[in-house]
């Protein structure tokens, strides 16, 4: 694909390359890759990166506030009710660390593997594959299909996920609609409202590049912030929190729910390889004052603060989704459904970037005469696929939790781990062989996330319909 001005790659290809910036850090003592050969090399990946359109530190933390401040969130004082509003604090937080842990190591691994393979930058799939590729000579020949595994799993994963994102948006609206024409929800055809959407999404998927993605990136969490502030008026200015009507800590057996609402809420490994690819200066992204951290640590506080307040003001009464505990005949909340829907339409562009990424590099050697007519067309065809997925099964969401439960702990959490071994299999695994034992509690509980993650998605689809055929 050629960009149409001057011939070369447009910037949002993962394997494009950013702007020199004439500075040569030694990757060397950020990392400890003393042992390894590789380390010596004077080869600076990010020195010969170049891109024409490269995002700055803040455009790739507002993309990241967006990719992970979806709604997730919304969810949260449900998340608490399982947990307890004390433990509910203590486990976000546990959460937040291990995602935000893991999406630290695949990018770590990435700056490494840049060295060994001489590569300015690689996608997710691709780490995978070079890390198996330069590991273990056992690994080797599972290299490629380890990629593909990757890289199937994501884009189902975000496709799937932007088909739920166009039923949120649609029955926000609807819910508005219907309120304003004084009818019932269920009078409503929300196929008509996904379908209307068509056009709308279309433009959004139009937009080729991460830097341009940037501004509506932050309308989006504009919007997500006017919906969540108005939440937080509801919480603590209209009614009494009594402490005394929940609970601190609730019984283990709740708890598994709470990890896979939060894990997934917060996960957002997808975007994270993108956004380093994108980047003007990426080696801001890792660091303990980085955009990966700061991002999160936001992030994070926004998750507790929404989980602790919504379970102390509505106790045993919250919601699935605290908005459905707000009076729909009140303006103020009537705003938080246009804000949210508003939000998630402008979330769409980075959520299927990850889809559009993996398709693209997968045809784009067929189509050299007219690339960018032809990135259009596939664009065109996958919204519109996306859109018909919704419009056939709306009730597509505990669908997508199964996919997502199963997807997002392999490759959220289980995977950078794996990664991380062996891509440090010929460098060392540190005193006591800590890389080793750290990735195996990480292992462990993506697994209790898989399981049990899987086990409440199922529990949905079988309840959602139920109550249909009732």
């Amino acid at each position: 694909m050629v960009n149409e001005t001057n011939g070369s790659p447009p910037a949002q290809e993962l394997e494009t390359f950013l702007p020199q910036d004439g500075k040569k850090e030694k990757i060397v003592s950020k990392y400890n890759l003393s042992k390894d050969p590789e380390a010596a090399d004077t080869f600076d990946p990010f020195a010969e990166r170049k891109l024409d359109n490269p995002t700055s530190n803040m455009d790739t933390l507002t993309h990241l506030l967006k990719a992970s401040l979806g709604t997730g969130i919304l969810a949260m004082p449900k998340a608490f009710k399982c947990a307890g509003l004390y433990s509910g604090i203590f486990f976000t937080i546990l959460v937040a660390v291990i995602c935000t842990h893991c999406s630290y190591v695949l990018i770590k691994c990435a700056h490494v593997l840049y060295k060994k393979t001489k590569r300015t930058s690689m996608s997710f799939p691709e780490v995978a594959e070079a890390a198996l590729a330069n590991g273990p000579e056992g690994l080797k020949k599972w290299a490629n299909a380890f990629r593909l595994f990757i890289l199937i799993s994501l884009f189902f994963t975000y496709f799937g996920t932007c088909s739920v994102y166009t039923v949120i948006v649609a029955k926000n609206i609807l819910q508005v609609v219907a309120h304003h024409m004084a009818v019932k929800e269920e009078d409503l055809e929300i196929r008509i409202f996904i379908i209307a959407l068509l056009i709308p999404l279309i433009v959004m998927a139009w937009v080729r590049n991460l830097k341009y993605l940037a501004p509506v990136s932050m309308v989006a969490n504009v919007f997500m912030g006017i919906g969540l502030g108005i939440t937080f008026y509801y919480l603590v200015g209209t009614g009494e929190m009594d402490f005394n009507k929940v609970q601190a800590v609730t019984s283990p057996i709740e708890w598994p729910e709470f990890f896979s609402l939060t894990i997934f809420a917060m996960e957002a490994i997808g975007v994270v390889m993108p956004l380093e690819n994108a980047m003007k200066t990426p080696r801001s992204m890792l660091g303990l004052c980085g955009v990966l951290n700061k991002g999160m640590s936001g992030v994070t506080l926004v998750y507790i603060l929404l989980g602790f307040l919504g379970y102390l003001r509505y106790g045993d009464h919250v919601q699935d989704s605290i908005t459905l505990n707000l009076d729909i005949n009140e303006i103020p909340a009537q705003i938080v459904k246009i804000a949210i829907a508003v939000a998630v339409y402008c979330t769409y562009g980075l959520q299927f970037f990850v889809c559009v990424e993996i398709a693209w590099n997968t045809i784009k050697d067929k189509f050299t005469k007219r690339p960018n007519l032809a990135d259009y067309i596939m664009r065109t065809l996958m919204v519109t696929a996306c859109v018909l997925l919704a419009v056939a099964v709306p009730t597509i969401g505990p669908f997508m939790g199964v996919i997502g439960a199963f997807c997002f702990s392999i490759l959220g959490l289980i995977a950078p781990a794996f990664i991380e071994i062996v891509t440090y299999w010929n460098i060392g695994f540190g005193r006591f062989n800590f890389l080793v034992w750290k990735n195996i509690l990480v292992t462990i509980f993506g697994l209790f996330a898989l399981v049990f993650g899987t086990k409440d998605a199922i529990a949905s689809i079988i309840q959602v319909y139920s109550s249909t055929k009732e």
